[in-house]
């Protein structure tokens, strides 16, 4: 064996290695971080994520501003007929709101059948049948309104639900 091949032979990619370019301060601070556990990367996020006062204050209030120009407008199918028959101040509306948001996560079918049951076994569906003059919203609010049977109430988390 060669003298060189016997100095290489404990780092065999060693000649890649002049190659490399030096990371950046943003692509350093993900290598150190990639593995870090989500209790300690979330706090600093949140803390980012949060808006100045005055701004936050001008979000929540272009929301309110679409929230309540989407239940003035009489348009009753769709996604807008479910916004108008269930108000975020209702049981209801907060557990369709929830599943919305935590549907996209949610990868597998297991999972999202006990998260579903979970959120709807436990609303007041039966009062608002036939309120709304949408087929659709008065079609949803039906089954769960009339089969509370087949929408068991979960035991625990939704993954515990799952497997059973």
């Amino acid at each position: 064996m060669a003298a060189s091949d016997a100095a290489g032979a404990g780092r065999p990619f060693q000649h890649f290695a002049a190659e490399l370019r030096p990371q950046s301060a943003l692509r350093a601070r993900i290598t150190a971080d990639y593995r870090r556990s989500e209790p300690e990367c979330l706090p600093p996020l949140l803390a980012a994520a949060r808006l100045p006062p005055a701004a936050a204050r001008t979000v929540a209030a272009r929301a309110r501003k679409l929230v309540v120009a989407l239940r003035r407008k009489k348009a009753t199918g769709g996604v807008e007929g479910l916004i108008q028959e269930y108000s975020l101040s209702s049981q209801e509306g907060v557990a369709l709101m929830c599943l919305a948001e935590a549907l996209l996560r949610i990868p597998d079918t297991p999972t999202r059948d006990a998260l579903i049951r979970d959120k709807i076994s436990t609303a007041d569906w039966q009062a608002h049948v036939g309120n709304s003059p949408s087929l659709f919203v008065n079609a949803a609010t039906w089954r769960p309104a009339r089969k509370p049977a087949s929408v068991p109430r979960s035991r625990g988390s939704s993954a515990g639900a799952a497997s059973r």
